[in-house]
This record gives C-alpha cells, structure tokens and sequence, in this order.
C-alpha cells in the first residue's frame, strides 16, 4: 500500500465589499498614500461590516464557496479546523458554530490560534489527521476580522490589518503530493512585541482597560519587523536545503502578506525570482490567519498538479515556519 500524503483538493475565499483605501485612511490619521505603499506594500484592505457579524461570517462564506465549487457534500467531512486570531467569543468555539451552519454536521471542529502563524500550523495539524488515515476530508478555515480589535487612530497599526477568510480541503493522495515537509519554530521572546494586553485571564476586561485601549492590538514595529525578516528567510531556506530544492525547483512562494519587505527578504534569501511570488498585499493588507488561504484562492489557476510550493509565515508570540507542498490538481 502506497504511503498516504495529506494534499490540498479544494480551496474557498471571501473578502467583504468594503474598501477602506490609503485615501481614506489619510482622513483619518497623520499618514499618506506614499508612507504606507513604500513600506508595507498595501494600498487598500476590506472591512466587514454589519451589525452581529464577526469572523464566523467571513469563514462561513469562504466555507460555503469552497463546497460549492467543489461540489463538496459538507456531510461528508470529518473535521473543521478554524485557524483565527479573532474568535466570535471566548470559551465558545467559533469553529464549532461554522461547521454546524455550513452543513458539516458530521465533524467534529475547534479553533487553533497562533497569530499570523496559525493557517500554516494548521496545515501541519490537518496533514497529521489524514496522515493517520483516521479522516478523510478535512476543512480548514483561515478568518480574522482583524478591524474588531485595531484602534484606527492609531497609525503604526490600522494602516496593516484587513479583514477576510480563505479555506482549503485536505484529503488523502496516494501519488506523493500534498505536504512533504515542514518546518515549525516559536520563541516566547515575542509575546510583549505583538499582542492585546486586555481580555484575557492576565487582564480581564474593566472600565479602565477599556480607557486606556487595552482592548486593541499593541506592535512594536521595529522589532517584529527585525525577527521576521530573520524567521521567515531562516525556515524557508532550511526547508529547501532539507529537500534539496533549489530556486529553480521552487514553482510558487506563498508567503504571509504582512509586509512587502518581508516578503522580498525571504524570496531574495531563497533566490526565488519575483515571479514565483505571490502577492496580494496591496488589496487586502494583512488578513492574519486568512493571507495564506487567500493567496491561493486569488492564484488558483495558475497552481498545476505537481508544482512545488513553500509556504512560509511569521505570527506574535512569535511562532513562525514553512512547509513545502506539492501542489494535486490543475483548476478546470
């Protein structure tokens, strides 16, 4: 019996209507149009609006795209994975009500958190199900309502962030596709340079946390920037070295879309030519947990059966790594 991999069959996305452009943004901080583009990349990001709608609506709508092109029965899945930074609520899983309002009755379902990391980590947590041979098909999602959590008078970091959703189906292949290796890091150094201070166990929510904005995200730029830059080039070096691959090997860098500098240090230490990149910062900003899935529903067509993909993410925390995956269909 031929060894099983876990290869993605299926993807799904969704972004809202809403367009909150760097126009706009200079209404409404002390930024512009040229300051952002040249150091971040982003022109534009999306906004979820609406009354009552948080990130399961952005990962039900990726869900229900990728069963419908996929022409998935959603009673036939075994688990959905959420890969978020923003649930719904705590302590409720927000994972749990997606899979219940997309049909997916059948499965059992939870959230993964790892920041910017947590699609990635939940590739490898997806790929070690069907590895197993205990499930067959796999949903996981990546969603982050990211403008729930930003305080958009503050300019080092409403400038970043958007919001959306993108989804993947990971099933079992018997012809050596799919994940072929990965290589996952995390460092707790990370945890005062990115994060949201209120609301958790530490610092439970009161009227002087919501005073001092404790409630919004917190980055010291400089520094994230710094262990980035090193994180995400190191792991996706390691891993073509580890699978001897080289630049011309590399069919398709699917990275994080945090910042466009970023992203060209990693696919200058991998010598991979800027047209094997994949890029979509510029109209969505960073997503979180949903820039990777994104990145393929954006690019599908021009993914083919057997190409080489390193996907490669950095997170809060921090945690970071990169997975090399052979790509398992060709988009009719």
């Amino acid at each position: 019996m031929s060894k099983i991999t876990a290869a993605i069959t299926a993807v799904g996305g969704y972004v809202p209507d809403f367009v909150l452009s760097n126009k706009v943004l200079e209404t409404m901080v002390d930024t512009n149009d040229e300051w952002i583009t040249s150091r971040t990349g982003i022109k534009e990001r999306r906004i979820l609006k609406g009354e009552g709608l948080g990130t399961s609506y952005l990962a039900i709508e990726a869900a229900k795209d990728l069963l419908k092109k996929g022409k998935i029965d959603p009673l036939e899945i075994d688990l959905v994975l959420l890969a978020t930074a923003t649930p719904d609520m705590l302590v409720a899983s927000t994972g749990v009500y997606v899979a219940s309002q997309i049909g997916a009755t059948n499965a059992f379902a939870y959230d993964l958190q790892a920041a910017c990391s947590s699609f990635l980590f939940g590739m490898s947590t997806a790929a070690a199900y069907i590895e197993s041979g205990r499930y067959k098909k796999v949903l996981l999602i990546g969603a982050d309502k990211m403008s729930s959590i930003i305080d958009y008078t503050d300019r080092t970091t409403c400038i970043i962030f958007g919001d959306g959703a993108g989804a993947v189906l990971f099933e079992p292949n018997h012809e050596g596709l799919g994940l072929q290796d990965e290589v996952l890091r995390s460092d707790g150094i990370g945890r005062d340079f990115l994060k949201m201070d209120a609301g958790g166990s530490i610092l439970p929510p009161s009227q002087e946390t919501i005073e001092a904005k404790q409630h919004f995200v917190f980055q010291d730029g400089k520094q994230v920037y710094k262990y980035a830059v090193t994180g995400m080039a190191d792991v996706s070096e390691k891993i073509m070295q580890r699978n001897n691959l080289t630049h011309d090997d590399v069919n398709w860098l699917v990275a994080h879309q945090a910042n466009k500098r970023i992203i060209d240090a990693t696919s200058s230490r991998m010598g991979v030519d800027d047209s094997k990149v994949l890029i979509n910062i510029e109209k969505y900003g960073n997503t979180t947990s949903a820039t990777l899935p994104l990145l393929l529903f954006d690019f599908e067509k021009k993914l083919k059966k057997g190409d080489n993909l390193i996907f490669a993410a950095f997170g809060g925390g921090f945690t970071w790594g990169s997975i090399y995956l052979k790509w398992a269909y060709n988009r009719e």
